[in-house]
């Protein structure tokens, strides 16, 4: 939200807004919101939330997705003075993505990406027990696309740490499995014997972790970092057809 650098009143669409954890917070400070998101189910969540904080005059919820034909679904060419996309860039044609924001967006574009492995995986765990990380690289895509467009797009990075809890070992390792995969399902007795000898006590145990959910009695001796590229552009497009 820092980094959007809104100027007071700017409107704004949230693409990806899933269950509006930056649009309610952008509509409390007074922005008005397009809430866009291809699941239901998330907007769903996101009602709820507009109900609750009183915030039905500043966000439009909208069940959008980036293949939808935006011409007939979307928000209109230059609806808002601002267009992001938030680690939700989910779509195999990033150009089209990117020009659709674009497109809607008067003043100001952004996308925030990963910039180093999935947010799936714990590149420290994965480097101990030997197993690869592919790595992303989307962001460095979208950069040349939106050179390509003829935008000057600027980057900013950044790093969110993460904590994974359980309850027990076997619970860890079950939950930990998941990132063996693409030819590293060899490893689980690694990634066991890893978490057998680095999980230790939780201190913060039973309290609502960052997705509200009650925090597990153990977590590994290491924070897992995520870094996430932003990138901002002034729209190139003149939003006709």
């Amino acid at each position: 939200m820092k980094l959007l650098a809104l100027e007071p009143g700017e409107s704004v669409l949230d693409m990806g807004c899933g269950a509006g954890s930056i649009a309610i917070p952008l509509a409390q400070a007074g922005h008005s919101v397009i809430a866009a998101d291809f699941s239901p189910a998330m907007l769903g969540t996101l009602d709820a939330g507009i109900e609750y904080y009183g915030l039905e005059d500043l966000i439009t919820p909208l069940e959008l997705a980036w293949d939808d034909d935006w011409d007939l679904v979307g928000p209109v060419a230059k609806a808002v003075d601002v267009a992001f996309a938030s680690r939700s860039v989910t779509t195999t044609n990033l150009k089209g993505a990117l020009a659709k924001l674009d497109r809607t967006a008067r003043r100001r574009c952004a996308v925030t990406m990963v910039a180093n492995s999935s947010p799936r995986y714990d590149p420290h765990l994965m480097t101990a027990i030997g197993a690869s990380v592919v790595c992303g690289n989307g962001f460095v895509y979208a950069f040349n696309i939106l050179i390509q467009m003829g935008a000057l797009p600027q980057v900013t990075y950044f790093e969110s740490p993460r904590r994974d809890t359980f309850d027990s070992l076997e619970a860890g390792v079950a939950d930990f499995s998941r990132m063996l995969e693409h030819g590293n399902e060899d490893k689980f007795d690694r990634l066991r014997d890893y978490i057998a000898q680095h999980m230790i006590e939780n201190p913060h145990a039973g309290e609502p972790g960052s997705k509200g959910v009650p925090q597990g009695r153990y977590m590994l001796d290491h924070v897992r970092k995520v870094r996430w590229a932003f990138i901002v552009w002034e729209p190139v497009s003149s939003g006709r057809p």
